[in-house]
């Protein structure tokens, strides 16, 4: 099966995710063995295109939550659990939505 966005092949989630953001994953995720200075160039870079592009990243936050709900929906599902009750107080219950 291939998958193509625009004329980009897609073969990996990888590539779907570099083709989603429009930057190589190693721009944000980094790569083992990278110097400071490395490290100090990415994460300038990084920062100069978050500041060009303000919605890339809610983009990048729903393209991972997407591949999460894919792959793995159990991870979005927090149980209920109740808070401490101070003495005296009534219990509050916290449920995080997904």
């Amino acid at each position: 099966m291939r998958s193509f966005i625009g004329r980009h092949q897609a073969v990996t989630d990888d590539d779907f995710f570099e083709l989603a953001l429009g930057t190589p994953l190693e721009l944000w995720l980094g790569e083992e063995g990278e110097s400071d200075e490395e490290r100090a160039a990415r994460l300038d870079a990084a920062r100069d295109i978050l500041a060009d592009d303000p919605g890339l990243y809610d983009r990048a936050v729903r393209a991972a939550v997407r591949a999460v709900e894919h792959d793995a929906p159990h991870l979005l599902v927090l149980p209920i659990t109740p808070r401490p009750v101070a003495a005296g107080r009534r219990a509050v219950w916290k449920q995080v939505a997904a």
